[in-house]
């Protein structure tokens, strides 16, 4: 995998806006919001995407779900939230490090795009 923006955020070449971090993950303000709350969780293993997970990866898949409600609640999203994970180009992924967007604070529309 190249060395994506997150990895330099992950590696601290980069500044970000951290708000969860753990020996597995790292979740930080979007810089480009597209709701009041916006939060990208990563895995700090360097993977692509969804596809990228093998069976040894399972449990790092379970603490990256399991963390999503903590970091929610964190940031005051008791009304509700959304998370979506983009997966390759025709998915609308942008950069190619696994990420989690975890987005709230207003009304999300359905269908989202």
């Amino acid at each position: 995998m190249e060395v994506t923006i997150f990895t330099k955020i992950t590696n601290r070449e980069i500044p970000a806006d951290i708000v969860y971090e753990d020996d597995l993950c790292l979740a930080f303000r979007d810089v480009n919001p597209q709701a009041p709350t916006h939060v990208l969780l990563i895995p700090k293993k360097p993977l692509v995407s969804l596809d990228s997970f093998a069976e040894e990866d399972s449990a790092l898949a379970a603490h990256l779900l399991l963390k999503v409600p903590k970091i929610a609640a964190d940031l005051g999203l008791s009304n509700g939230y959304r998370t979506v994970i983009n997966t390759g180009e025709e998915g609308g992924q942008t950069v190619f490090h696994l990420h989690i967007h975890i987005l709230g604070g207003r009304n999300l529309d359905w269908p989202p795009g």
